[in-house]
Formats: structure tokens, sequence, C-alpha cells
């Protein structure tokens, strides 16, 4: 499991999956949460611009991203 502290309130969804490394660019976030890849807190989600706050968890390919303040 990968943890992202905020520097902020919150963080995008796109943004968090690309600073955990699991995408390698934001047109590709865009993809795989469009295509309905990506859960937050166990509900898929298909808005990119989502914010994630501390205790947000999301799961991407196997891969599990909690978010921290």
């Amino acid at each position: 499991m990968q943890v992202i502290h905020l520097r902020e309130e919150y963080i995008k969804l796109g943004q968090a999956i690309k600073a955990a490394g699991l995408v390698q660019t934001g047109a590709e976030a865009k993809v795989v949460i469009q295509d309905g890849q990506v859960k937050v807190n166990g509900q898929t989600q298909v808005q990119r611009g989502k914010k994630l706050v501390a205790g947000d968890r999301v799961e991407y390919n196997g891969e599990t991203i909690r978010i921290e303040a």
C-alpha cells in the first residue's frame, strides 16, 4: 500500500494515481478513471477531478493508495 501525504486540503483523483506512479501521464489517468477501473473507498469512480481527503483509499490495478494529512 502506498501513502500520499496531502500538502493541501485535498488532492484530485487523477493527480493521486499519477503521483503514486500507477499511471505515467494525466491522459492515462483520465482513461483508466473514465473506463471505471478505479475505486475510491470501495466504489467505482469515474470523475478524475474527485477530491480526495485524508482517510480515503484508492484502488487501481491491484494497488491501493491511502490518503493521509
